[in-house]
């Protein structure tokens, strides 16, 4: 069985899920979020700063997350789309602050993918997640 995962408040996605759960015979879930970047629940940017929209698509990852009742324990795979690499590189301090603020000290596999842009033009990262709920 599938499940839609939307958060309430959140703006409707067009064309895509924010997230999907799957129900596996054993009754574990799957849970896949979309491609989550920096803007709020409305769909709006609040800052063109890259540990800023960070921050803020970790907390939409999460958002999703709960909606299946998950947390970020039950995370097992990450990606990340950049659009700048030696940003990234530059600010992995700051980076990894805001990572354990927001997933605490959660480390799935993950993958960093450097790309030429994102589809929303002020977007500086996407990220990804698969999870696992027992």
């Amino acid at each position: 069985m599938h499940q839609l995962l939307q958060p309430p408040d959140w703006a409707p996605a067009k064309g895509y899920a924010n997230g999907m759960a799957v129900t596996l015979t054993a009754g574990s879930q799957l849970i896949f979020t979309g491609g989550q970047i920096g803007w709020n629940a409305q769909q709006q940017f609040e800052s063109d700063d890259f540990i800023a929209q960070t921050k803020q698509a970790l907390l939409n990852v999460l958002a999703i997350l709960k909606e299946a009742g998950a947390a970020p324990e039950h995370m097992t795979r990450m990606t990340w789309y950049i659009i700048d690499c030696d940003e990234y590189n530059a600010r992995l301090r700051e980076l990894g602050g805001v990572y354990r603020e927001v997933m605490g000290k959660n480390f799935p596999a993950m993958s960093c993918v450097g790309v030429a842009r994102l589809v929303e033009k002020r977007a500086k990262v996407e990220i990804e997640v698969t999870a696992v709920k027992p």
